[in-house]
């Protein structure tokens, strides 16, 4: 992990990302998008409940207190403006926006945040399509399906947004980006047997399961 990465921020994101994609908050899942063991990731939960940024549930799932939301929002909030300024202002290429964002989001001030609404016009979403907390964007999750599940159900959707976890594969995303599946695109979708691809005018792409479970796409487009 960066240097300029701080672990218990990332942490909490990571829980609010999971949340925001209605994805249980388990240990394993943490671990597996942390890219952590699951004794080491329990090992952050109990610091992480001893300060009270998070607490565990009957059902064995993590939600994060008052003080470890506040954490997480300004975090993410940050993020997703950073990485509007990368592909909006400085020109990054789309793909390579989220991990440079990861290390920014850190050591960027409120002032600096502040300044960064005005200087990109209050955006309510960020460029892969989720919505930035606290700019009066509608959940991530309303509404919503994922591609896999979509696939050989509606013919064709409108992808809402990418998954903070897919957002990391630059080389998937690229792929996505030379093909057109970008947010607020209309595809269309095709299963055949375990098979699943997506087409937006730039021919067809066929996805790897896990691509495909973390695209989000409207229901009723």
């Amino acid at each position: 992990m960066s240097p300029l990465i701080d672990p218990t921020e990332m942490f909490l994101r990571t829980v609010l990302e999971l949340e925001e994609e209605h994805v249980p908050a388990l240990r394993a899942r943490l671990a597996e998008r942390l890219a952590l063991s699951v004794p080491a990731t329990s090992e952050r939960v109990d610091r992480l409940q001893s300060q009270r940024l998070v607490q565990l549930r009957d059902d064995r799932t993590l939600s994060l207190t008052d003080r470890g939301r506040e954490i997480a929002v300004s975090v993410m909030r940050k993020h997703r403006l950073i990485e509007r300024l990368l592909v909006d202002v400085i020109g990054l290429a789309w793909e390579h926006a989220h991990v440079e964002a990861c290390r920014w989001e850190h050591v960027v001030s409120d002032a600096v945040e502040h300044k960064l609404v005005e200087l990109l016009g209050h955006p309510t979403h960020g460029p892969f399509g989720n919505p930035i907390p606290g700019m009066k964007a509608p959940s991530a999750a309303d509404g919503l399906t994922t591609v896999a599940a979509a696939a050989g159900v509606l013919p064709k959707a409108r992808i809402a947004y990418l998954s903070e976890w897919l957002q990391g594969d630059v080389d998937t995303m690229r792929g996505l980006a030379e093909h057109g599946l970008l947010p607020d695109a209309m595809v269309r979708l095709h299963r055949e047997g375990k098979t699943i691809s997506a087409d937006a005018g730039d021919g067809p792409l066929a996805l790897a399961g896990w691509t495909s479970a973390l695209i989000y796409v409207q229901r009723n487009s």
